[in-house]
């Protein structure tokens, strides 16, 4: 029997769920992808880092497509529009990734991506708007007015773009295997239950 684990992460903005990824990740002893997908993304399809940066977990946006096209007029993208090669290179990117062994992936519609793959454990992470706004206005150092907008509207937009690329609902419970309240366990207590699923799901085997 396989010990490949992999796990994707979704999570509302400020609830700390990148940081349940990295914990996590670390405990496991295996490769955390974030950030980095960019670059990956970048040097498999050869689209530039920068525009993978300002379309990242936002939904498809003609706009998006005619501001790209002026900055970069260079780039020559036929046939599907820049959007929609770009979510293609993430994919591949996320399948590949997800081929290779053991990983924990935070975002991206990864849990989608891979939901065929039999090792794939998917978790949502969320949190009160209250400990989301502490946790937001201190690591921004914005007030808390500020940091409940910057809330309001990155949920949007991951909302959006997972909707629309997936035929699932996002932070909905049935969408995914586990969904935490990081608000009530803390980070560390997100870090545990996983670790417990994990073990409880391959026993069940």
């Amino acid at each position: 029997m396989s010990d490949t684990t992999i796990i994707t992460i979704g999570r509302q903005f400020g609830s700390g769920g990148h940081e349940v990824g990295r914990r996590l990740a670390a405990e496991l002893g295996i490769k955390l992808y974030d950030k980095e997908l960019l670059k990956m993304v970048a040097q498999e399809s050869n689209i530039c880092e920068q525009v993978l940066g300002d379309y990242d977990e936002k939904p498809t946006n003609s706009l998006l497509y005619s501001i790209v096209m002026d900055v970069y007029p260079s780039m020559n993208y036929v046939g599907n529009t820049l959007s929609q090669q770009i979510y293609q290179a993430q994919y591949d990117t996320i399948r590949r990734i997800g081929q290779k062994g053991s990983c924990v992936i935070v975002g991206r519609a990864a849990d989608y991506i891979l939901r065929e793959n039999p090792h794939l454990t998917s978790v949502f992470i969320h949190a009160s708007m209250e400990y989301r706004i502490a946790r937001v206005a201190e690591y921004e150092k914005v007030p808390d007015s500020k940091a409940r907008d910057m809330i309001n509207k990155a949920d949007k937009k991951r909302a959006s773009f997972y909707n629309f690329q997936t035929e699932k609902k996002w932070g909905h419970v049935s969408s995914y295997n586990l969904s935490l309240d990081a608000s009530d366990i803390g980070i560390d207590g997100c870090v545990k239950v996983i670790e417990n699923y994990l073990e409880l799901k391959k026993a069940g085997r």
